[in-house]
């Protein structure tokens, strides 16, 4: 199937091959008949990605100090690669869509194969086909033709601006910006009994508007404009103001104030600055509110992705609501898309509407995009056939995010063959298979496991899916490489446990990788298994948000699980000796990463890991300190390594953290046999410490393994 990308590099934009999705139990697959532009979202992230590096730095700050701390703390190259991943892959374009169901998720009720739905949200994308969440698609009446339908999403926008705004019957309301979002928005008004008033700096699109409801439509040059409003409004000034501009002058909130009545509602739909003067927002008292995209539910992942509902006694109207009540509207003849779209492509020449968009050569409005009735539905595209294998280890890949691209895939290149890799994301697939050389790409995990010219998968995505994966690629006779964490509760590691156990010597290797790090390697040639060590290791962990994926128990486990197990393994792998007893506690806050953990070894070793979010970036991120027998060793963020021993001793390099020799020593095992890089009773025992952490800090109590 195709779909319409961007590099975000140079801006290159172009109908790419990607997978079929492969939707989740809450979700729909849809066959595209019609997807809408938004000429002013959409043209600014084309423009911003045609923007050279400087442009680009400008206008993206926040991701600009990012890149800059990244620079510091982790080096030049490392941070260049990053960038470069995220700036060279495909990135989708489109988020509001019409189409026909042909697959349904086993969560979702209410919907049949063949209904017509329209689409919003990340998955509704300009693609020949899309994977949409039960809460982001409703279904479309008969009455409705489905290319009005395809501006589902945008008409929710403009939906969730009027109950911002809380108008009443008779009551006027100014709409600043009459692009696609403002003409709707002047329907709406109108379909309810507000009188709409119009402002826009084009001249057509202010004829336009009067067509649609808002017969007071003004060039925003006008003289005497304020006082003009002044007089439709009766002396009072406009009880409600909608801004659905995109710009970044301070005009429309400024002008916002001054049309106002006292006592008024201002309303932010559209991206412009909200530094404005003080006086008029004073004196008159006004009410300032942003508007949050299609409605209630966006951005909260349990609403749009996992399709858990707002009850409809707390919250009215949420995205699917002001959703069906755009429908509802088509369907009732109180919306006329037909005097809003301006254009129609066929999707093969998507780029054409864009190029129409950026020059303005002619006037446009809503624009479509229409889809051919002939689609490939393919999960798996092969890009190289019958490729000499360059090693023994014959690798497939299940997740292509950041951390394959970064840590993993760069140090296996031209080490090992690589065969497939599969991704959720179609155009992340792609991206990968055709910068390190796979030979194929998929949207299902499926065609990797069952791959028989695959000896080895490597795991690399969300936590919640690990155990699943190892055990289906343990049965059917490839070795595993996952990155942590090994599973998220108890039941799932015995089960992983039980796998292993029945593979008859396959190989199960977990990402542990600080292990390996050159200075845990050296601080081991100075210590024997017997000796009794004293371990220190402080994580400055650093905050991530409430509802970052990592924290949401169902899907990350949290930070103990996902990252501490790091900290567990290696505590472990320095005392050389099993675990025999935990006791943890932790600051109570629902996201439980920060927390202190003592550990005692069965060789009377002891450890004591103080893993804290509530540091300063400022300081070092991780500090690991030995003591044993007169003689200490001190780690540094894997920066420097600090020795006393018969004299102080103090080296330093460049950060290495142990993933190069990780993936040597493991590679070279599958080549040649022998012990793997971490035993598998290892593994295992540090990840059930890991689980015993959370069950100790539950119970306030040690407990023993």
């Amino acid at each position: 199937m195709k779909q319409l990308t961007q590099e975000l590099k140079a801006g290159k934009m172009e109908l790419i091959d990607v997978p079929c999705p492969t939707i989740g139990d809450n979700e729909v697959l849809v066959k595209n008949l019609y997807s809408a532009i938004s000429p002013g979202t959409e043209s600014k992230t084309v423009i911003d990605a045609r923007k050279g590096y400087i442009a680009k730095a400008r206008s993206r700050q926040k991701e600009f100090n990012a890149v800059l701390k990244m620079a510091k703390s982790e080096g030049l190259l490392k941070t260049y690669n990053t960038v470069m991943n995220k700036l060279e892959a495909p990135a989708p374009l489109g988020y509001s869509c019409v189409g026909e169901i042909i697959e349904i998720g086993s969560q979702v009720k209410g919907f049949s194969l063949g209904d017509i739905v329209a689409c919003g949200g990340g998955g509704a994308v300009h693609a020949e086909i899309v994977s949409v969440s039960k809460n982001l698609c409703v279904k479309v009446p008969d009455n409705v033709l489905p290319k009005y339908a395809a501006f589902t999403t945008i008409g929710s926008i403009a939906i969730q601006g009027i109950r911002q705004a809380d108008l009443k019957v008779g009551e006027n309301c100014v709409v600043i910006g009459l692009g696609l979002v403002g003409q709707i928005t002047c329907q709406l008004l109108d379909a309810s009994g507000v009188i709409p008033i119009g402002i826009d700096l084009d001249s057509h699109l202010a004829e336009l508007a009067k067509k649609n409801g808002a017969i007071y439509s003004f060039v925003r040059n006008t003289e005497g404009l304020e006082n003009t409003i002044l007089d439709i409004t009766r002396g009072y000034g406009a009880d409600a103001v909608i801004v659905t501009a995109a710009t970044k002058s301070l005009d429309p909130v400024e002008l916002a104030g001054k049309i106002s009545r006292k006592k008024g509602r201002v309303i932010i739909v559209g991206a412009v600055p909200t530094g404005f003067s003080r006086e008029n927002y004073y004196k008159k008292e006004l009410d300032l509110r942003m508007s949050c995209s299609y409605g209630p539910g966006r951005y909260d992942d349990n609403y749009e992705n996992k399709g858990y509902d707002y009850p409809i006694g707390y919250v009215r109207f949420t995205e699917n609501r002001n959703m069906q009540t755009f429908v509802d509207l088509l369907s009732n003849s109180k919306i006329k898309m037909s005097n809003i779209i301006t254009h129609e492509f066929a999707f093969e020449n998507a780029e054409k509407a864009y190029k129409m968009i950026l020059e303005r050569q002619e006037f446009f409005c809503g624009i479509l995009l229409s889809y051919s009735n002939v689609v490939e539905k393919a999960k798996k595209i092969t890009i190289r056939e019958n490729i000499i294998p360059i090693s023994t280890v014959k690798a497939g890949f299940i997740g292509a995010g950041s951390f394959a691209q970064n840590a993993l895939l760069p140090r296996l290149q031209g080490k090992c063959s690589l065969i497939g890799v599969a991704s959720i994301i179609g155009t992340e697939a792609k991206y990968v298979a055709g910068k390190y050389g796979f030979s194929y790409y998929s949207s299902d995990a499926g065609d990797i496991i069952k791959d028989d010219t695959i000896n080895s998968v490597f795991i690399v995505t969300r936590h919640n899916t690990h155990a699943k994966f190892i055990i289906e690629a343990l049965k059917a006779g490839k070795n595993v490489y996952v990155e942590k964490p090994l599973a998220m509760n108890m039941t799932e590691l015995e089960e992983v446990k039980d796998a292993y156990e029945k593979s008859n010597g396959i190989s199960l290797m977990l990402g542990f990788n600080r292990r390996f790090s050159p200075f845990t390697k050296k601080i081991m040639t100075y210590l024997n298994k017997d000796q009794i060590k004293a371990i220190n290791i402080r994580v400055n962990a650093g905050i991530l948000p409430p509802d970052h994926w990592v924290h949401d128990p169902m899907v990350g486990g949290g930070r103990i699980i996902g990252e501490v197990c790091h900290f567990i393994d290696l505590a472990m792998y320095i005392a050389s000796s099993p675990i025999t007893d935990i006791v943890a506690y932790s600051k109570p806050n629902i996201t439980q990463d920060t927390v202190s953990i003592s550990l005692l070894f069965a060789n009377g070793s002891i450890a004591n890991i103080s893993y804290f979010s509530n540091g300063n970036k400022l300081c070092p991120k991780e500090r690991i300190e030995v003591f044993c027998d007169g003689a200490i060793f001190i780690i540094d963020d894997f920066i420097t390594l600090t020795e006393y021993t018969n004299r102080k001793k103090t080296t330093k390099s460049k950060q290495d953290k142990g993933h190069s020799e990780e993936l040597k020593e493991y590679l070279k095992f599958l080549k040649e046999g022998g012990e793997p890089p971490i035993s598998f009773d290892e593994i295992y025992l540090s990840s059930k410490a890991t689980l015993l952490v959370l069950e100790s800090i539950k119970q306030k109590r040690a407990i023993s393994l």
